[in-house]
């Protein structure tokens, strides 16, 4: 990453992945966008008897030494928040908070969600919120949160990233991007849906106010200057929160029909549009509607990512296997091409625990061999990953009635050379890959933007262009071998 420049104002953002947090601190200019990663920490959730918690306290206060650091470092003119979507916290009257908020893998979801949709019909919801079904939805989180003996107390839901601006600033409100992801979005106005909040029983007060990307969200209190040496009224700008959407306003298009992977922890595959798809087609094949920067719709599948290779890497850790990322790709490489693939959505695969064993029983019940060494796993992995990436795309482009004329590949998966090369050689479309660090970036463009420092979407995605570096990979071999793989794997509906 490069290093920052000595003059100009310093925008902190604060980027929280499901795995890890960084604070990174960047300067924009005309031909300038830099960034410097200050400090990073783990994101470790806690399993407690009644579930799986993030520690957001710890969260939290990573956060203010990052601030911290970022302060040493130069004039702090603004901070930015972006993090995962659909969890949130709930505050009571005091606006104190109601225990640690829940973590999306935890189990509740799934019984909460099934409960919902017996009352409620699949096409209703999705032709309100246009979302992807996925168990842990903040709308099936909810129901699953009612019974307990917090719900009667709580009296504001604010999703993680309103929640670290709350603390920061004292200001409640709900980012869109994020609030876009809950399901009680109304797809086409980009406003609350009064009502499906009022039919699902919940009280519209605990929904707070939107916000949209370059807003205001308030100044830090003076404990927050006085903890990180901050300037007193250092800003906080509201973000595209949601990490994704950030990662996509970075995204370095220059021309249209580009499709996008931002790949991490998931690998969110789709298009941007300017009006969200809520036809029966589209719901059946389990496409998102999600806003973006500037009223766009991120119409976008979610894919399980590099969670299941990460996943491997910690169960060979525990065995005292070697799990040096370059050295699985290496054997990776040297495997045998398409000896097993799965489909990287099975449910089977969302909960943390033994990834191998799951991969195992996944190709156990659909007649393949399992494989005979980490390296032959880490291509199963990846040789699954840019399949569905073919599947999530091409079918994105038929639904959107879109013409696609190249692949941008954004996010920590980026670095990984063959995940890139096996995307190109899957869709057969050229990738562009990088920036790895696209969702910082775009954190820093939108504060930089509110400043009166950067330009509008095109502006932006130019300057990234121009400044990032970037890799590109044209697709390579025999796409009919590509095809028939993608006939073996079993694709949900």
């Amino acid at each position: 990453m490069s290093a920052t420049s000595r003059h100009g104002p310093v925008f902190a953002a604060v980027d929280l992945g499901a795995t890890s947090g960084r604070v990174i601190t960047g300067r924009v200019g005309p031909d300038e966008l830099v960034l410097s990663e200050v400090h990073r920490f783990p994101n470790t959730p806690a399993r407690l008897p009644d579930g799986l918690h993030w520690d957001v306290l710890g969260l939290y206060q990573s956060m203010l030494d990052g601030l911290r650091a970022a302060a040493r470092g130069g004039h702090v003119v603004s901070v930015g928040i972006d993090t995962w979507a659909v969890d949130y916290g709930l505050l009571d009257a005091d606006g104190s908070l109601l225990g640690l908020p829940f973590h999306y893998r935890d189990g509740r979801n799934t019984v909460a969600a099934e409960e919902v949709l017996t009352h409620f019909d699949a096409q209703e919801l999705y032709g309100i919120g246009g979302l992807q079904h996925l168990p842990f939805n903040t709308v099936f989180q909810l129901a699953a949160h009612r019974p307990t003996a917090q719900w009667p107390a709580a009296r504001t839901l604010l999703l993680m990233p309103d929640l670290l601006v709350y603390w920061l600033t004292g200001s409640v409100g709900a980012e869109v991007t994020n609030a876009s992801t809950t399901g009680l979005l109304d797809a086409r106005t980009g406003d609350w849906s009064d009502a499906l909040i009022g039919r699902l029983g919940l009280e519209r007060s605990l929904f707070p106010p939107l916000r949209e990307p370059g807003e205001r969200a308030g100044i830090l209190l003076p404990h927050v200057t006085g903890s990180t040496g901050l300037p007193a009224g250092t800003p906080v700008t509201t973000v595209a929160s949601h990490d994704t959407a950030s990662a996509v306003a970075a995204v370095p298009a220059t021309e249209p029909g580009f499709a996008y992977v931002s790949c991490g922890t998931w690998s969110l595959a789709g298009l941007e549009l300017d009006a969200p798809v809520l036809t029966e087609e589209s719901r059946a094949a389990n496409f998102t509607n999600e806003r973006g920067v500037d009223g766009t719709v991120r119409y976008l599948r979610n894919i399980m990512g590099m969670w299941l290779l990460e996943e491997c890497r910690r169960t060979w850790a525990r065995e005292g296997k070697a799990t040096g990322l370059a050295g699985l790709l290496a054997d990776a490489a040297r495997a045998k091409p398409f000896a097993a693939v799965i489909d990287p959505d099975d449910p089977e695969f969302l909960a943390p625990g033994d990834m191998p064993s799951r991969i195992d029983a996944a190709l156990t019940r659909t007649g393949q061999t399992t494989p005979a060494g980490p390296g032959a796993y880490v291509r199963c992995v990846l040789e699954s990953l840019a399949l569905a990436h073919r599947r999530t795309l091409l079918a994105a482009a038929r639904l959107a009635g879109r013409e696609l004329t190249r692949i941008h590949l954004v996010g920590g998966g980026s670095r990984n050379e063959l995940l890139c090369q096996w995307t190109a050689d899957a869709t057969g479309l050229p990738v562009t890959a990088g920036p790895a660090e696209a969702t910082a970036l775009g954190n820093v463009l939108l504060q930089a933007r509110a400043g009166g420092l950067a330009g509008g979407l095109t502006d932006m995605r130019r300057l990234v262009a121009r400044t990032q570096e970037l890799r590109h990979y044209a697709p390579q071999g025999d796409t009919r071998a590509w095809e028939r793989a993608a006939g073996r794997l079993t694709a949900r509906p």
